[in-house]
């Protein structure tokens, strides 16, 4: 809760009290900073006021500029907490019970935005979960054609207890109880998040104009300020009201589950996803880890090699081709979908793989946190030998005859047969009696790949791909167009 305290005056006194000292609306009691950074605070006050911001025995002065802008820099810090805030200039703002650990940002649409109450085993988590240095804020949702200086009303923090986590991001709260736990530090959520929406929605216009695959839908994009209620009717516009106004608040890093509305333009997603987290980190100019989930497996139109192709795949190849940005991992969830419903209810495997990616990637343990994945293919007549990366020691197959079930093969003739797959030194062996000379083999290749059962040694599943580069269902779709 914001305490504004303002200074005594008399009835005679020219001061001008409408003209608080009003930091962004991000901040507020029981907020969680980030450690090992220098920590940004700002916001607005009278043109030229001066204003002193005390946090842990340090005393900052900034004047405010001709706009009523401010903002400082504290000095890094190391976890721990609670603390104090001040804000004074003509009155003062205070924040209490402020810990310092580590900050996420959670985004996507609704798979992300999914909560606690609504996901598996409900109840007992709900009744277990006593963590109060776990906090999240939820940024309000909001849409706007011009960047947003705020967000549209502060957003309060809110400890992690019984009482309280039923709303919390699922996938947020069960990545950070991990984090947590292992750690040993505060951990704090920012919650911006909408169900439904495109990637396109979340990156900056500046970002997507300068690219030729979007640089036509500037002259569509409304000149004026309007008010805009649909997420997706253009471009930018979370991005604008959600992401740009707590640009600058230090963070460790972010995690992302979206791609479900973007799977009929999959391709162009090798394009607009990477784009979206460069243009992040060049708004933060900073590199932070970006994390992300995979698509699970779902019906979502029946589509595979057999019928013509499939979207969701061609989407899930895309999440893979992210990977070559540096400071990215993904967490594949092929084995938890529900193939008649989008939103997997096992919250709690998405939260723990994205921490596994989190503690083994940022926070440098020794811990297995990577699907296997892709490395290579071998022919020898009408054999096929894969071999992956990401085994920690060996491949597992959930199969007591030791069948490894997705793959197909095509030859020439780019006609994809289902194929028998078997373990072998470490290696899958994959053969078909249709195709004699195979030339291309494909993993997990649908919508609904429901039976994959191929894992490594920490029991994280192999990661859907294909090894041919032919023509793909959804080439030349794009958004806007």
């Amino acid at each position: 809760m914001r305490r504004y305290i303002p200074f005594l005056f008399t009835l005679f006194s020219l001061t001008d009290i409408s003209a608080q000292v009003r930091p962004s609306g991000i901040f507020g009691d029981h907020m969680v900073l980030q450690r090992n950074k220098p920590i940004r605070v700002w916001g607005t006050a009278s043109p030229g006021e001066k204003v002193t911001i005390q946090f842990n025995s340090k005393a900052l002065k900034v004047k405010a500029s001709g706009t009523g802008d401010w903002q400082v820099m504290l000095p890094a810090m190391t976890h721990g907490g609670p603390y104090t805030m001040t804000i004074t200039g003509k009155d003062t703002v205070k924040f209490s019970d402020i810990l310092v650990g580590e900050v996420w940002i959670c985004s996507g649409q609704s798979n992300m935005e999914w909560n606690v109450n609504s996901s598996d085993s409900a109840k007992k988590e709900i009744a277990n979960a006593k963590y109060p240095q776990i906090r999240q804020v939820k940024i309000s949702k909001d849409a706007s054609v011009l960047p947003r200086k705020d967000i549209s009303k502060p957003a309060p923090w809110v400890i992690c207890s019984p009482e309280t986590v039923a709303n919390f991001t699922a996938a947020g709260y069960f990545f950070a109880r991990e984090l947590q736990e292992k750690l040993g530090v505060p951990v704090g959520l920012i919650n911006s998040s909408w169900g439904g929406t495109h990637v396109e929605t979340w990156t900056s216009g500046d970002a997507l104009f300068a690219h030729p695959d979007f640089a036509g839908l500037k002259q569509k994009y409304p000149t004026v300020d309007t008010v805009i209620k649909a997420p997706n009717a253009y471009a930018s516009l979370l991005y604008n009201a959600m992401i740009h106004p707590i640009v600058g608040y230090s963070v460790g890093g972010a995690i992302w589950y979206q791609g479900e509305s973007n799977a009929s333009r999959a391709d162009q997603y090798n394009i607009s996803f990477p784009m979206m987290i460069k243009d992040w980190r060049s708004r933060w100019n900073d590199d932070f880890p970006f994390y992300f989930v995979q698509l699970a497996n779902f019906q979502a139109a029946f589509g595979n090699s057999q019928n013509g192709g499939s979207q969701w795949a061609e989407l899930r190849e895309a999440q893979t081709n992210t990977l070559s940005l540096p400071n990215t991992g993904m967490a594949v969830i092929i084995d938890i979908g529900t193939s008649k419903d989008i939103h997997p209810r096992n919250k709690q495997d998405v939260g723990k793989r994205l921490a596994l990616l989190a503690l083994g990637k940022t926070y440098k343990l020794d811990i297995p946190h990577e699907s296997p994945m892709f490395e290579s293919m071998k022919t020898d007549r009408n054999a096929v030998t894969i071999r992956f990366k990401n085994t920690y020691g060996g491949l597992t197959v959930r199969n007591k005859y030791g069948y490894v079930n997705g793959f197909e093969v095509a030859g020439a003739d780019q006609k994809f047969h289902y194929a028998q797959a078997r373990l072998q030194d470490g290696q899958v062996i994959v053969t078909c009696d249709k195709v004699t000379s195979p030339v291309a083999v494909r993993y997990g290749w649908a919508d609904d790949p429901n039976d994959l059962n191929l894992y490594n040694s920490a029991s994280l599943p192999a990661a859907p791909f294909r090894t041919d580069s032919w023509e793909k269902k959804t080439k030349g779709v794009r958004f806007g167009y």
